[in-house]
């Protein structure tokens, strides 16, 4: 069974930045591919950000477009969101998440992912 541990959420301040690690472990083999999601209270999960593999194609939600980065480290089984202007509207759990198999296109669905971490609280005070 694949494990997903997040970690790096916090409380900052609007403009500041934090970055969210996932670390995967278990018996089993992955992909490289990882996925990151997030929910605000009372709203629905909403994509973030994805990276592919082999490929290193990367999509991001049009809200975070330009402030946040995916990224990955292999050798680690480690997957990475770098976060920054952060704004209020960040407010959310943080979820990370990766696909049984690999893809070369990352998935923007829940749906294309197999394993989750427990989530993460990001908060931005304005």
């Amino acid at each position: 069974q694949v494990q997903l541990v997040e970690s790096g959420g916090g409380l900052v301040q609007a403009g500041g930045s934090l970055r969210l690690s996932c670390a995967a472990s278990g018996r089993t083999l992955v992909a490289y591919n990882w996925g990151w999601f997030r929910q605000a209270p009372g709203k629905e999960r909403e994509f973030v950000a994805a990276i592919g593999w082999p490929d290193y194609s990367t999509k991001y939600a049009y809200s975070v477009q330009g402030r946040f980065t995916i990224s990955r480290d292999n050798a680690k089984n480690t997957g990475y969101l770098q976060m920054n202007s952060l704004k209020p509207e960040d407010t959310a759990v943080y979820y990370c998440a990766q696909p049984r198999r690999f893809s070369a296109v990352p998935g923007t669905s829940q749906s294309d992912y197999d394993y989750w971490g427990q989530g993460t609280q990001v908060t931005v005070s304005s």
